[in-house]
């Protein structure tokens, strides 16, 4: 199966990734994928984590913006990854994998309330994790939740899958001149102001030498990629 670089890893999933090409709700053609793929990481020896996102359900700062408080908006997006984490699970458990559903905000009927060491417990019984309900917070995104998750399970790398294969100098969906970076250090990142990550996110990663690598799910294989170390998408570390 090859070398494993990151033996312990937080795979952050975006929600607008398991939409598919509908682009809201659930694709489960893409989340067998994706299934697969964490399948094959646990039979490497990889412990997994994961976060996913609400975005194919419900964003509380662009879907909110004007029309609910901010504090409810985002209560509304924590529920939305709540539903992510116990569809995926619920696939996963398809795969064969032991996938538990930890929540930061107690639900006892849909999910376990997060503590450290039950995730830690969990991790080295060979079980998947799926934190639910981002920091339990609001004004926190899920990307916070997922290095904040990372750090705390003492993670080897935080793995950021979305719908673009890296960091750019600019949005290169609007800009056909971006430049795509192999590697970055955190300062870069928030100096630029590049759009990999929110600035909590990655100051929070930049004060815990968490090595981040951002790359596209839309090969789902891309994961074991990174986990045996190719170089693929962007690397965010402490130093070049």
């Amino acid at each position: 199966m090859g070398e494993v670089k990151y033996k312990r890893i937080l795979l952050k999933i975006s929600g607008e990734a398991l939409a598919g090409q509908e682009g809201h709700g659930l694709d489960f053609g893409m989340m067998h994928s994706v299934s697969q793929v964490i399948r094959e990481c646990v039979d490497m020896g990889v412990q997994v984590g994961v976060v996913i996102g609400a975005g194919n359900f419900w964003r509380g700062v662009k879907n909110g913006a004007g029309k609910l408080q901010r504090s409810h908006a985002d209560a509304m997006g924590m529920l939305g990854t709540v539903m992510n984490c116990i569809a995926l699970g619920d696939v996963l458990g398809q795969h064969g994998l032991d996938a538990r559903v930890l929540s930061a905000v107690e639900m006892n009927k849909f999910a376990e309330y997060f503590t450290r060491d039950t995730a830690d417990r969990y991790l080295n019984e060979g079980k998947v994790v799926l934190f639910a309900a981002g920091t339990g917070n609001p004004y926190f995104s899920t990307d916070t939740g997922a290095v904040l998750r990372g750090v705390e399970i003492e993670a080897d790398a935080i793995l950021m899958a979305k719908n673009v294969d890296g960091i750019y100098s600019a949005d290169p969906h609007v800009d056909p001149t971006a430049v795509k970076y192999d590697e970055l250090t955190y300062d870069q990142v928030l100096e630029r102001h590049l759009k990999a990550t929110d600035s909590t996110a990655m100051t929070l990663a930049m004060d815990n030498h968490m090595t981040m690598v951002c790359f596209a799910l839309a090969d789902p294989k891309n994961i074991i990629r990174v986990v045996r170390g190719e170089k693929i998408g962007t690397t965010v570390k402490e130093e070049l």
